[in-house]
């Protein structure tokens, strides 16, 4: 059984959702620590004048976790979601698959999401569910695993889903303790992957957009496109 493990990033991009897509498990690791600038908050979609950041305003104290981050404006009071919404509209207004995808991502985005991991959580859902991700998605803030080691961390989550193997992102390579992992008796994978290039609106190609930018571009090819992004190694 492979398990995967992510934050909880902001519409996320293209690989976060290969590493879904080919595991047994995804958790949302929404029990570290919340970094400022990072991809809880953010991404880029494209405009007609290239990438555009669409940002989530938070209400942030070091050093909270994420679960515990506030949205410093929640639906209803500065209108955070109507300004994004009409961006993301302005963007890919011409987009052949638009239609086909946003009028469900824009109802969740519209709901009065008090914090950022729930909002994440959602979106995250969401768009699984358009890409056809179909292994169960768990929250580490509903289980009983908790550890400060990073890697002890992951173990204990993969062990507590009866998970014999573990998806990492390739800069995993550089942090975790390959030995616990050994003496744990869980395999260790890393992702690895390429960008994919595809037709986009809006002129030369700009790479590791918001997965939304191939959703709305490409439509139902997207999810096998992803698949042919890349595979796990040791």
């Amino acid at each position: 059984m492979l398990v995967t493990i992510h934050q909880p990033n902001y519409l996320p991009w293209a690989g976060f959702f290969h590493k879904w897509l080919i595991s047994d498990a995804f958790i949302i690791l929404d029990t570290v620590q919340y970094h400022k600038n990072e991809w809880q908050n953010r991404n880029r979609i494209k405009g007609q004048h290239g990438a555009q950041w669409v940002t989530v305003p938070v209400s942030y104290r070091f050093p909270q976790n994420i679960m515990d981050v506030g949205i410093a404006a929640p639906n209803g009071s500065s209108n955070w979601a109507r300004k994004q919404i009409a961006a993301i509209e302005q963007a890919y207004v011409k987009a052949p698959y638009l239609e086909l995808y946003w009028p469900k991502l824009r109802e969740v985005l519209q709901q009065p999401w008090q914090r950022i991991a729930d909002l994440n959580t959602a979106v995250i859902c969401c768009l699984g569910e358009m890409l056809g991700c179909q292994a169960p998605l768990h929250l580490a803030s509903r289980m009983e695993t908790d550890s400060t080691d990073p890697t002890e961390r992951l173990i204990l989550l993969c062990k507590e889903l009866g998970g014999d193997a573990y998806l990492s992102g390739q800069e995993g390579r550089s942090y975790l303790d390959r030995e616990k992992f050994v003496d744990a008796g869980i395999e260790l994978w890393f992702q690895e992957v390429e960008a994919p290039v595809y037709p986009q609106l809006h002129g030369l190609f700009i790479s590791h957009l918001s997965v939304i930018d191939m959703l709305f571009n490409l439509g139902p090819a997207t999810s096998e496109i992803i698949l042919q992004m890349g595979e796990k190694r040791q």
